[in-house]
């Protein structure tokens, strides 16, 4: 079934040499691009059902939602929010109609961009905090459109938690790995990994098509990387 899974295409073939100066560059200025209403609704609607007591997980690009379910049923006294720019991919959490749904989780259409700053202005701290295969935008070209090379990312480590990145391109979490050490001042890890019990469509689907999965995963509290 998914056999013509690949793995992104890239004349890139390491860390783009560009990346630390553009993590500087961001580190160096505030992002200041004004943050839309519509964000700051969907802000306001993902914290509504958080007791402000239960930790939160945050589950940033979550697609169809199935790694938002997956971790609320996983962390049953854990508010988790699920975020994602597309409603149509929203809709399409089947096969979970709403009544199936833990009742500890929230699916919210945003933009990410807007949602960490608001999160950071907010003062909002997480538990947990997910990047479950972003676009890798593979082309050498497409650096900036990277997160981890995003004017946003600055605010990402400030939101504290157990961060973790997975991506199915090696040099992907190689990058977020590295500007992440840049920003905290500190070598961070990347492993390659293995997911008995995939959390994404799109894990289950590069899984099963034999292809390597990397993270990183770091414990912004304490500054220590997270065994395997």
């Amino acid at each position: 079934m998914y056999a013509n899974s690949k793995i992104p295409e890239s004349a890139q073939q390491g860390v783009h040499e560009a990346l630390e100066e553009r993590v500087r560059k961001h580190l160096a200025a505030d992002f200041r691009k004004p943050c839309l209403d519509y964000n700051r609704a969907a802000f306001e609607a993902s914290l509504a059902g958080w007791d402000r007591q239960a930790p939160l997980i945050l589950d940033a690009g979550c697609g169809v939602g199935h790694s938002t379910i997956a971790l609320a049923r996983a962390h049953p006294d854990h508010w988790v929010i699920g975020v994602d720019q597309s409603e149509e991919r929203l809709t399409r959490r089947k096969p979970y109609p709403e009544a199936l749904l833990p009742k500890n989780m929230v699916l919210i259409r945003a933009d990410l961009v807007d949602y960490w700053r608001l999160c950071a202005e907010a003062g909002i701290k997480l538990a947990r905090h997910y990047i479950l295969y972003p676009n890798p935008w593979p082309k050498i070209g497409h650096l900036t459109r990277r997160w981890h090379a995003h004017p946003v990312f600055p605010y990402v480590p400030r939101l504290g938690g157990r961060l973790e990145c997975r991506s199915n391109w090696n040099i992907y979490v190689e990058e977020f790995s590295t500007a992440l050490g840049l920003m905290l001042g500190r070598t961070v890890a990347w492993e390659s990994f293995e997911a008995p019990v995939p959390l994404t469509p799109f894990e289950r689907k590069y899984r099963d098509s034999g292809q390597t999965l990397y993270r990183c995963v770091v414990d912004l509290d304490h500054l220590e990387d997270i065994p395997s």
